[in-house]
């Protein structure tokens, strides 16, 4: 990816806000009945499971990082150390696949089946669990998924699951910016501008090159109209005036909002942490100079 001429920025920046306004903005919960019944099912499985992995999402990462493909030696090598209590004379492995909606559980699941097991997944869609770009696909526990025949160990695909309660508004965005929330909860056109607002504090500006806009910009307005117009997501809108209905082209800002959020999710604006302050500013950073593993959208 090119980098923008400080120039191109510098004159606009001193404009540029300084913090994201949270006033007026409510995250509302995303706890629905699915949430809270594969959350009861989660806790009765426990006794049928060896090992939980826990799938985090690298762009926000604080508290855990991306998960990789040494997961199989990693994860048998763990077992065959600990005291397995009721499942010690088992020979098969059982795993826990856990995470926040949309983080890649089934997609991590299909991705160790076809590498271990080299076959094609068991279900009709070719793929042993359904995936999906928005949060809520897996809605229960499904049955135990082989991933690999030597050892022989299978997974458990769970529901995302997030916090009944969502620490704070800014925390709110980030995961909805990342696809665990559903958009229209939080607003489209809002996140857009959040991460329009935390991709100019990083000084990521992908996004001036991706929709050739010439120069980078902190008014959300102003680079959805640039970016409807480009696409060609304008929109015929009747305005009355004084001589009768007059027909104007208006930028369809909506969809404007859901391209950009598009084009972050997909990668195509490169690598983005939205936890880069956080985790900067955690005592442990420094010490450990320890940079969170990047996975595959």
């Amino acid at each position: 990816m090119r980098l923008i001429p400080r120039a191109l920025c510098g004159a606009a920046r001193a404009a540029w806000r300084e913090s994201f306004p949270l006033g007026g903005h409510a995250v509302a919960r995303w706890f629905p009945g699915h949430m809270a019944k594969g959350l009861k099912k989660m806790q009765s499985s426990l006794k049928l499971v060896d090992c939980i992995i826990e799938v985090h999402d690298a762009r926000i990462s604080f508290g855990g990082c991306g998960v990789g493909f040494i997961i199989i030696p990693m994860v048998t090598e763990l077992i065959g150390s600990s005291y397995r209590y009721h499942r010690g004379e088992s020979l098969e492995y059982c795993i826990m696949v856990i995470g926040v909606p949309n983080v890649g559980k089934s997609s991590l699941i299909n991705s160790l089946r076809r590498q271990h097991l080299r076959k094609a997944p068991f279900c009709p869609a070719g793929k042993a669990t359904r995936v999906g770009g928005e949060p809520g696909i897996t809605r229960a526990v499904m049955s135990r998924i082989q991933v690999c025949e030597r050892p022989l160990m299978f997974l458990l695909d769970t529901p995302g699951v997030l916090a009944p309660r969502i620490e704070s508004v800014e925390t709110g965005l980030k995961l909805a910016l990342c696809g665990t929330v559903l958009d229209h909860l939080v607003g489209e056109e809002t996140l857009a501008d959040y991460l329009l607002y935390t991709l100019n504090q990083h000084e990521l500006f992908g996004y001036v090159q991706h929709y050739g806009l010439g120069e980078a910009c902190d008014d959300i307005v102003s680079v959805l109209k640039r970016v409807a117009v480009k696409l060609g997501k304008t929109q015929k809108v009747k305005v009355l005036t004084g001589t009768g209905d007059v027909n104007v082209i208006q930028p369809n800002y909506p969809a404007a909002a859901r391209d950009f959020l598009r084009t972050f999710r997909s990668g195509l604006l490169g690598p983005v942490m939205l936890d880069r302050d956080t985790l900067q500013s955690h005592p442990s950073a420094g010490a450990q100079g320890h940079r969170p593993a990047q996975t595959d959208p």
